[in-house]
């Protein structure tokens, strides 16, 4: 069946993941974030326990596995990053949508330097015996001012985590990305497995399971509580950053589309899940239920490092091992994103012309740089949160508009054709259905910005404004189109010199297959 009509391009030396394992293991520690640890528990809670819970996975049902699988699409068949997959499906004249999610992910990157750099620090308080059982609410508001307020050291922890990720990155896929991975996500998942257990064994630990998952149905029709599912599942899973994409450039030929998709995006909500009933049931058992409706209500950061970081020394074992374990699972978590964080800006960069070393010193220094006003100011940090963390819905609606461009019925072929689990008419609806998905939950978004009577949303240059993010979002929309000829020239002079040829010129008409790969 002729699907991808495309001259085959030859590169021995493209780095594939060695095993499916390998594949999945990274995509889902690409997925899970701080925001499992931090911003689930508190939204799962404020947003009607079950009932979000249940609108979450049918977010993640309608959303995050249709547009994962289109990712997987457009990085495994182009064999480029973000800039480069949307030039060759979609054509020269739409470079530019892949230099925006580029640049929503890039934004995103340097602020969470900062934030990985909080996790670490506090992963050495812990280490060290900050949270013993004297050590109160007071105490843990004053370490986290102190620490806030101090450049040198926000500064210093943010130069860490960039640097301890440019390290793994500079290593390539195997040498770097798959080893660190294949041990960390694993990992990753024991330790939430016994914080969980441990949690759930702590007296009182029923009230937390209850404010969990006992569903409030009078929620259930709440438009406020599905614009945070969907707005939550969107920020968690990954789908629309373009992260998968940029790893499914390094996928074997021969994988399933969508049972791979599957595995993340469940492999990520049992994170999520185990996350919050280590969180919600310790705030429970030690405090009371106002102490704990306190702690949820009280922000992602003062949730973990105020609150949180107060009872460990309260619980059995809490000083010495289980509050150390918390803090590793933080920066575990985000680390393991931000190393695709970063490969999504290196492979961009390669494919533009410059060698790897090169393109990682690049991008190192850029995010250092990018991140200092974060690093400085929790505002500028909570403003680009807003910002780009937003703005990944644009980048799901491009991802979504790629696959009409290249045709829904030839992209579900070619899906379908190496995928166990058929890949159906269901998919087609769902991808259609994307730009009516988008305009809903963004427009709802939007609107209850604009009528929050705490927000001034024509002011761009508050935290959180319609405003502020209308401002940076256009001023980001021109630079990608001025700079679209030169993305599309400098690609192919890039695949020139590296294949013998340029790539195809269509109006997203030829995609690349692949040769010189293992099975």
């Amino acid at each position: 069946m002729n699907l991808i009509m495309a001259r085959q391009r030859s590169d021995p030396k493209r780095e594939i993941f060695s095993s499916r394992f390998a594949f999945v293991a990274a995509a889902i520690g690409m997925a899970v974030g701080t925001g499992n640890i931090w911003r689930f528990p508190r939204d799962v809670g404020a947003g009607g326990g079950g009932v979000f819970i249940i609108a979450v996975v049918l977010a993640n049902l309608v959303w995050a596995i249709p547009l994962l699988m289109a990712e997987s699409l457009l990085g495994s068949r182009s064999r480029r990053g973000t800039i480069g997959a949307f030039r060759e499906f979609m054509g020269r004249k739409f470079a530019w949508m892949g230099g925006f999610m580029a640049v929503v992910t890039v934004g995103i990157l340097f602020y969470y330097t900062v934030i990985c750099g909080w996790s670490i620090r506090y992963f050495v308080y812990a280490v060290s015996g900050k949270f013993s059982s004297g050590v109160g609410k007071t105490q843990t508001q004053n370490l986290w001012d102190n620490f806030v307020g101090n450049p040198a050291q926000t500064i210093t922890f943010h130069v860490i985590a960039a640097c301890l990720v440019g390290f793994v990155v500079l290593r390539g896929l195997k040498g770097g990305l798959e080893k660190v991975l294949n041990v960390t996500v694993p990992m990753l998942f024991a330790v939430l497995v016994l914080l969980a257990i441990r949690a759930m064994t702590l007296s009182g630990a029923g009230d937390g399971l209850r404010y969990l998952f006992v569903p409030d149905w009078s929620r259930m029709l709440d438009g406020e509580m599905w614009l945070g599912a969907f707005v939550q599942m969107a920020f968690s899973t990954g789908a629309g950053w373009g992260l998968y994409l940029t790893y499914s450039v390094y996928m074997r030929k021969k994988e399933d589309f969508a049972l791979n998709s599957g595995i993340v995006v469940a492999g990520n909500h049992l994170a999520s899940l185990l996350a919050g009933i280590a969180v919600i049931c310790t705030v429970f058992a030690v405090q009371s239920p106002h102490f704990a409706e306190e702690a949820v209500s009280a922000g992602d950061q003062g949730l973990m490092f105020v609150y949180l970081a107060a009872l460990f020394g309260q619980i059995p074992g809490g000083t010495w091992f289980f509050g150390p374990l918390f803090f590793l699972v933080l920066v575990l978590a985000g680390l393991s994103s931000l190393i695709a964080m970063m490969e999504l800006a290196v492979r961009n960069v390669i494919d533009l012309g410059l060698n790897r070393k090169k393109a990682v010193v690049a991008i190192v220094l850029v995010t250092l740089a990018g991140g200092i006003p974060s690093a400085l100011d929790l505002d500028v940090l909570s403003n680009q949160d807003n910002v780009w963390g937003v703005g990944l819905l644009i980048s799901g609606l491009f991802a979504a508009i790629a696959m009409m461009r290249f045709g829904l019925e030839r992209a579900r072929q070619t899906l379908d054709l190496a995928s166990d689990f058929r890949v159906g008419a269901w998919w087609k609806a769902l991808i259609a259905l994307f730009p009516l998905m988008f305009a809903v939950v963004f427009g709802w978004f939007m609107y209850l910005s604009v009528t929050d009577p705490s927000q001034t949303w024509y002011d761009p240059f508050q935290t959180f404004s319609i405003g502020t993010m209308v401002l940076q979002w256009t001023a980001l929309f021109v630079v990608m189109l001025l700079l679209n000829n030169l993305f599309s020239r400098r690609l192919s002079r890039a695949a020139h010199t590296a294949h013998g040829d340029a790539p195809a010129d269509g109006g997203g008409t030829a995609v690349p297959t692949h040769q010189g790969e293992e099975g």
